[in-house]
């Protein structure tokens, strides 16, 4: 008969089997990014997208530095007290997901199962987009300033798009112009961070 002593040891060497080591997989100034971030954001990203369910090195390497990027944006709302999305938000913009594609309750929780997410992983990832753009709203595209030379300008260039004339057009060129200056002005202060950042890949794969 096994000792107690013996039967205790099998159960802790068959429990410490079991566990699985979470690796860190980037170390980004005093943040870290694990392999469990990077596999939680392929599935995530694979079900907003409505796509199969991958985890390629290439596509790793696109969730991570995608994650890096949201480490910049996270201690910048933090710090700077930007507004974040409501719950209200979330609710309305989570309702017209579900409805857009899915025709009953029951096939929206299948699909969640089905990408081995739970809804409040896919709540906490949706009300972070709409913070994150409330962010870029309030931080750079205040002060996308668009000229009349510039808006005439790139009406001369795409006449074709445009049925209103110019004066009815003006509207919907400044936005667009306004939204190309807003990306730029965000990706741009997106690299210096990176830059200003000391970051250590542990997987040379996702460099």
């Amino acid at each position: 008969m096994i000792s107690r002593f013996i039967a205790s040891l099998l159960v802790s060497c068959a429990l410490a089997q079991a566990v699985i080591v979470d690796r860190i997989a980037i170390i980004a100034g005093k943040k870290i990014i694990k392999d469990s971030d990077i596999a939680n954001d392929l599935k995530l990203t694979a079900f907003l997208n409505q796509e199969p369910l991958a985890s390629t090195p290439a596509l790793r390497k696109t969730a991570a530095n995608r994650l890096l990027d949201q480490t910049f944006i996270r201690d910048e709302v933090e710090a700077g007290a930007y507004p974040q999305a409501s719950l209200g938000e979330l609710q309305e913009n989570l309702d017209g997901l579900v409805k857009a594609r899915y025709a009953a309750d029951a096939a929206y929780k299948k699909a969640l199962a089905v990408y081995g997410i739970s809804e409040d992983d896919l709540k906490a990832r949706l009300l972070w987009q709409l913070t994150v753009l409330h962010f870029i709203d309030t931080r750079f595209r205040s002060s996308a300033n668009v000229t009349d030379d510039e808006i005439r300008k790139y009406y001369d260039s795409h006449k074709e798009q445009f049925s209103d004339g110019l004066d009815g057009s003006r509207g919907k060129i400044e936005d667009i112009l306004a939204g190309e200056l807003t990306n730029k002005a965000f990706y741009d202060w997106l690299d210096h961070r990176r830059q200003a950042t000391a970051i250590r890949y542990l997987e040379d794969s996702l460099k």
